[in-house]
């Protein structure tokens, strides 16, 4: 093992890539909070600024997939596609299988130059998590609890609020609503088994509700659909915890583009188009297992130096003091400053380790178990 990859397996280090992070986004949530009087000036304006600084943060993140752990991202598709990526609003729809499949989802969006803009229909109890769900206030991310009868206002009118955004966004939609698991597949299937729908082997069953009312709500500012089946090399099952400690993954991404025009307008027929993509889906992962790779032209998009670079930025700022205040406390000798200072680390590695528990599928909600089971 050479002297990089020891380091890269080190709490220590682990501790001060958190502290940067938690700290530098600290500092980003307090920015941001300080423009909201922007917004009745210049409210475009607002939008920009806050789209930098949601990237100052992000970007910390795939850096560490990208440099840190070296991880590789190929695309499967179409030069006319990938000749679009960052140049129109589009919706993304992701599988959602993995605890890092939105991390290469935003792999994919900081090459291509729309990583601070790109948004996400959350579970409103993301708003309250620190730093994620601060950021993503400031982003006029549309937050909803998961139950239709309560969410339909406050997700129509967030939609239309982004009609006028003015950098290209990437709307991302989890159609199946939550991770997939064991459990939460058998009783999707159960739904899909009784309103007469084909059963899927490798997805939940989609939900329709989210999907057709961002497609009437973006319809004149969205431009298409990315449809985006994502896999990792050798069956592996990454872990933002395993990015961290410098494993290397190969993940492959099949992209396909849908122009919204080809979407059907009505709501019912919206909601088969939706269906029959989760079984095209399906047949797309039975395809990989098999054969290993997905139909289409391979790209690797260049990696850009850009997060890197901002990363070490907020390491120089942030590290120089922390490292002259450590020295302080333990060459003054005092055993209530030690201790205290050995408190605050302890807390700062539980408050990382939580930020990451956000992530892992175990720890995920119980959304599905028995959601599925009540009417959309």
């Amino acid at each position: 093992m050479g002297f990089i990859a020891f380091l890269k397996t080190q709490f220590i280090v682990h501790l001060l890539i958190g502290f940067v992070f938690v700290v530098s986004g600290l500092i980003i949530n307090f920015i941001q909070l300080c423009t909201l009087v922007l917004w009745p000036i210049n409210k475009q304006f607002y939008r920009r600024v806050n789209c930098r600084l949601a990237y100052s943060l992000w970007s910390q993140l795939v850096m560490l997939l990208e440099w840190w752990s070296g991880t590789e991202c190929t695309l499967f598709s179409d030069e006319a596609t990938v000749n679009t990526f960052g140049k129109e609003h589009v919706i993304i729809i992701l599988n959602h299988n993995f605890e890092i499949d939105f991390l290469c989802g935003w792999t994919m969006t900081e090459r291509f130059g729309v990583l601070g803009s790109s948004k996400v229909l959350a579970k409103r109890e993301l708003l309250y998590v620190p730093l994620i769900g601060w950021t993503w206030y400031f982003l006029e991310i549309v937050f909803c609890k998961r139950k239709w009868e309560e969410d339909r206002d406050t997700v129509i009118e967030g939609l239309k609020r982004l009609a006028d955004y003015p950098e290209y966004m990437w709307f991302l939609l989890y159609c199946e609503g939550t991770r997939f698991t064991e459990t939460k597949h058998r009783i999707s299937m159960e739904v899909a088994e009784s309103k007469g729908l084909p059963k899927l082997k490798y997805h939940l069953l989609p939900r329709t509700k989210g999907f057709t009312t961002a497609v009437q709500c973006l319809r004149g500012t969205v431009s298409a659909v990315y449809d985006v089946t994502l896999n990792f090399r050798g069956n592996k099952n990454p872990s933002l915890l395993g990015i961290l400690y410098g494993k290397k993954y190969e993940a492959d991404m099949c992209v396909r583009r849908f122009p919204l025009e080809d979407i059907p307008h009505d709501e019912k027929e919206a909601a088969n188009w939706l269906h029959k993509l989760y079984q095209e889906k399906d047949a797309l992962q039975e395809m990989y297992n098999q054969e290993g790779i997905f139909p289409g032209q391979q790209f690797k998009p260049p990696r850009r130096p850009w997060t890197l670079l901002n990363f070490l930025f907020w390491a120089t700022v942030l590290l120089s003091p922390l490292f002259t205040f450590g020295f302080g406390v333990f060459a003054s000798g005092s055993p209530l400053l030690i201790l205290a200072f050995l408190g605050l680390v302890g807390a700062a590695s539980f408050g990382v380790r939580r930020l990451i528990g956000v992530t892992e599928i175990e720890k995920g909600s119980s959304y599905g178990n028995q959601e599925f089971k009540k009417k959309e």
